[in-house]
């Protein structure tokens, strides 16, 4: 089995911490392989509507977007993390996600599992972490992709989601979620 996570985060901090605790809890499922794709450290370009995908299956930009949806098509468990910049996902995590369109066709063949992660600075009742769920919740349910885990945390000082014993535990434990 192979899991994808996609680290939506333009810096080190909450949801780097959450990725180590996945990555931690992970470690107990037998035979799986991990990569994890960091969205600032890659190089995708916003993509045009220019259609040539739609013919060929490959984007026509001269960057890291293949690269990333073939190892997006070849997961079995996708993991998407994010802090919430102006009450969504991340610029570098979204421009990634754009780029699933020039493999959609494909991308519904494949039966996938994906996982949620997001870290902002307000309570997780705020309306901000429901905006972000439904988008993920829409992207799955028109790939047909079943989601496994959609899990918020509040935490705003680059250090306050690794100091937080309950919450990394938790974090740890979504490995069971994997079926």
């Amino acid at each position: 089995m192979k899991a994808l996570l996609l680290n939506g985060s333009p810096r080190e901090g909450n949801t780097y911490a959450a990725l180590a605790a996945l990555k931690k809890g992970f470690a107990n499922i037998e035979n799986l392989t991990i990569k994890e794709i960091a969205a600032n450290d890659v190089s995708v370009s916003p993509c045009l509507a220019c259609e040539v995908c739609r013919d060929s299956g490959e984007c026509v930009f001269d960057d890291d977007t293949n690269d990333i949806m073939d190892a997006v098509v070849g997961a079995d468990v996708i993991v998407f993390a994010t802090p919430v910049y102006w009450w969504g996902i991340t610029a570098q995590l979204k421009l990634i996600i754009d780029k699933f369109y020039s493999r959609s066709s494909q991308l519904m063949e494949c039966k996938k599992q994906v996982g949620i992660i997001v870290v902002g600075q307000m309570p997780v009742e705020d309306t901000q972490y429901e905006i972000i769920r439904k988008q993920f919740q829409c992207i799955s349910d028109y790939l047909g992709w079943d989601i496994a885990f959609c899990n918020t945390y509040s935490a705003y000082d680059a250090r306050d989601l690794e100091n937080n014993a309950e919450a990394i535990n938790e974090i740890e434990g979504l490995w069971k979620e994997i079926k």
